[in-house]
């Protein structure tokens, strides 16, 4: 099944992608047609998806897929799976349609979509900007938006506090069987002298825990093995107007890559804004960071 409502196979062939993630309330007939309930519904009680069979369904699970020009390659497995990014939500317009894996979606259930993992797969899902998490179960496809990583269903959206925005930014980590467990602890990135101590300080991990954060968010343009092509990035950015960018120096395998970055960047916005604006300047693949 697809995103939302088609077959999979159907959805590629049409080459169509609705964009679910309208911030509540919306009235039919908004910017993507989609919505909460016509009133507010108490989804307090509803219980955390329970981690169980991960065995990939026979449907919505292609090795590599592509959507509107872009290509997906799935992740060799659920566990393991763990990433930031910006979470969006799906609601009224597909409920009781049909999900990448044949299931019926509920909006007052806790799932959700992703494009990457297996599916099913189970995750943790925390707003990183109150602390707020839940468990999902991950049994669609989507959200095909520039930068979005996740999309949930209104009862995990309701319970994150996310109605309102539309958008929020996660820590998305796989759970199996068992290991529900509590909140994933932040990501400490390896330390770099060469870095400058403003920089390092930008880039440092916030507690997933605290309350009324405000994470800040990169573009990761690219990663290059020479200093000096990503240096070369660095002058192709600055001549065209582009502001805080920086080179982060990082040890992955045994090497040292220099990463491209930009940032902090303002807000979901200014994260559309921006990866536009580098599209039209070669390139489309720059990736969000929020450390």
């Amino acid at each position: 099944m697809g995103r939302r409502g088609l077959p999979l196979g159907a959805l590629f062939a049409l080459g169509v992608v609705l964009d679910a993630c309208a911030p509540f309330p919306t009235a039919p007939g908004g910017v993507s047609g989609d919505h909460g309930p016509e009133h507010p519904v108490d989804v307090s009680r509803v219980p955390d998806a329970v981690p169980g069979d991960e065995t990939p369904s026979r449907y919505g699970n292609p090795a590599r897929y592509t959507v509107l020009g872009k290509t997906y390659d799935l992740v060799p497995s659920c566990k393991g799976y763990h990433d930031r990014g910006i979470a969006s939500w799906y609601g009224s317009q597909f409920h009781g349609g049909r999900t990448s894996d044949g299931e019926t979606y509920d909006m007052y259930a806790m799932t959700a979509a992703n494009k990457v993992v297996p599916i099913p797969c189970y995750a943790r899902v925390t707003n990183l900007q109150n602390g707020k998490s839940v468990v999902v179960k991950i049994n669609d496809r989507g959200p095909f938006v520039d930068n979005r990583l996740i999309d949930l269903s209104y009862a995990a959206a309701s319970r994150l506090e996310m109605l309102g925005t539309g958008t929020a930014l996660v820590d998305v980590q796989a759970v199996t069987a068992g290991e529900a467990g509590a909140a994933p602890a932040p990501e400490t990135p390896a330390p770099s002298p060469s870095v400058a101590t403003v920089v390092a300080a930008a880039n440092a991990p916030t507690p997933v825990a605290a309350r009324d954060l405000n994470p800040k968010i990169f573009l990761q343009v690219g990663a290059y093995a020479e200093y000096a092509n990503a240096d070369a990035v660095l002058q192709k950015l600055a001549v065209n107007g582009v502001q805080k960018t920086f080179v982060l120096p990082a040890k992955e395998n045994g090497r040292t890559l220099y990463k491209v970055r930009i940032g902090p960047v303002a807000g979901v916005d200014g994260v559309d804004s921006l990866s536009a604006r580098l599209a039209a300047l070669g390139y489309p693949d720059a990736q969000i960071v929020i450390p």
